[in-house]
């Protein structure tokens, strides 16, 4: 893997440098976008939109801003191709799903795999061999992907490796072990490393998918780095993959009029990143080790700490940024621990009843923290109560049977049954708690009565059921006269 290259080789910032030109001096225009940035609407924000094609650059690209931009950022990586996303890591990983295959090729998935991922597999027409992941009894979360799995579907034929590392809980498998394994049988290894594009950029933190020798990756440039919502990078080398398929893949499921402001800010988080990268990362390690210390005290609070976490099974690695409290020896309810830092201005990445994520990055300071620290201390004061068990969410604990692949069930003729009714169904429709956005019911697999009753409980307590067509789950859709 190639080394980072000297910070002057990343002092340019091609695509960024053009966008704030633009936008100081766009000129008249006669092309799109239809409201032109002019005054006379009466709405700054238009101010803020600019398209790359006809804008930024002109019709043909002829400056290459957008393909400067990508390039560095493939060599910041350690990438053979680059291309920024204006959709964020969706697109990313649906691209590479084109790009592993054709239909009714198996591939190896992991099923800690964000919705995204299984419409990937439902585009392509893939048939997915679900792992595994570990699950920690102590926290009721997810630990790492055991080789062992990754092994047994190989033997079944799997053509490709698709993981979630980091997890949405800041676990990372074993990944050079795994690379080696699938390399060994000749299948490439694909990571949505979507929660971790920060991995690699500081000593302390995990090396990330393409230095561990993964084949591709897609990062989401606005989830810990400083790009705008749905910026992601894809990001791939030579050797097992397709890159031409991975390219065309890429392009079918493009935009025509990518958002320069988004592409723009993608190229600005790369150069941030690249001259910067180290001094901001240590200090949001700083500010991570700070609040472990600060909370230590509070009876029954456990955050999870990553030297414990890199001793659980399947473990190869764990972010610490990543900050997961965990609320069972407090007795407080996380939804309601939620509703107290809403009042109090401050909001969390993720709330359900036994564990709260607020997500820490390199945009965060003292000032921040203190106020996190002192919501989450009145708050759980305010909402303590009796000590409960560790009760393991429904995305965690899925064990899917397949009766017919993604893409099979997805256009099959369905119909809308009652939840009692639904035990044994084969489902027609998606069902994702969100976040973390993974999959508890999903297209092709068989709705279990157990599975169905956690997530209707869950959504009665206040968690966000996605992505299903009645959000109650009082009623769900399943394949017509199956199962």
């Amino acid at each position: 893997m190639s080394t980072t290259p000297p910070a002057d080789v990343q002092a340019d910032a091609p695509l960024a440098e053009a966008l704030m030109r633009f936008c100081a001096d766009p000129g008249v225009t006669f092309t799109t976008p239809g409201h032109k940035r002019t005054p006379h609407l009466g709405d700054a924000l238009l101010a803020f939109d600019a398209p790359l094609a006809c804008g930024v650059d002109d019709a043909q690209l002829s400056s290459d801003y957008l393909g400067r931009a990508e390039r560095l950022a493939a060599r910041l990586w350690g990438a053979d191709l680059c291309r920024f996303s204006v959709n964020g890591s969706t697109h990313g990983n649906q691209a590479f799903a084109l790009a592993l295959g054709a239909p009714g090729d198996r591939v190896a998935v992991s099923r800690n795999l964000h919705k995204s991922l299984f419409a990937g597999l439902i585009l392509a027409g893939l048939t997915p061999l679900w792992m595994q992941p570990e699950i920690d009894a102590g926290s009721g979360l997810p630990a790492g992907v055991p080789v062992a799995e990754v092994r047994r579907v190989l033997a079944e034929g799997a053509r490709a490796v698709m993981l979630v590392e980091p997890s949405y809980v800041g676990v990372v498998s074993d990944l050079a072990a795994i690379v080696r394994l699938a390399h060994a049988a000749g299948a490439p290894v694909i990571v949505d490393q979507a929660w971790g594009a920060h991995l690699g950029m500081h000593p302390e933190l995990p090396a990330g998918a393409l230095r561990a020798g993964a084949d591709g990756m897609v990062i989401s440039a606005h989830k810990t780095l400083a790009a705008f919502t749905q910026g992601a990078i894809v990001l791939a080398r030579e050797g097992l993959l397709d890159l031409q398929r991975l390219s065309e893949g890429f392009e079918l499921l493009h935009t025509t009029s990518p958002s320069a402001a988004i592409a723009g800010s993608i190229d600005r988080a790369r150069q941030i990143m690249a001259l910067r990268g180290p001094e901001l990362l240590g200090a949001t390690l700083a500010l991570a080790r700070r609040f472990r210390a600060e909370l230590a005290d509070i009876e029954g609070l456990r955050i999870l700490d990553p030297d414990d976490v890199r001793r659980l099974p399947a473990v190869g690695d764990f972010d610490p940024l990543k900050l997961v409290l965990l609320l069972p020896g407090t007795g407080a309810d996380g939804h309601e621990v939620e509703r107290d830092l809403n009042d109090a201005g401050v909001r969390v990445e993720m709330a359900d009843r036994d564990v709260i994520i607020p997500l820490l990055t390199i945009g965060d300071d003292d000032s921040t923290v203190d106020r996190l620290i002192d919501a989450l201390r009145r708050s759980l004061d305010r909402r303590r109560g009796a000590p409960r068990a560790v009760c393991t969410a429904s995305a965690w604990r899925v064990r899917p049977r397949a009766a017919m692949t993604p893409r099979e069930a997805f256009f099959a003729p369905r119909e809308r049954v009652r939840a009692e009714c639904a035990a044994g169904r084969i489902s027609a429709e998606t069902a994702a708690p969100y976040p973390p956005g993974i999959p508890v019911l999903a297209p092709g697999e068989i709705v279990t009565a157990e599975l169905l009753s956690a997530l209707r409980a869950e959504a009665a307590a206040g968690t966000r059921v996605a992505y299903c067509s009645d959000p109650t789950l009082n009623t769900l859709l399943v394949v017509r006269g199956a199962g």
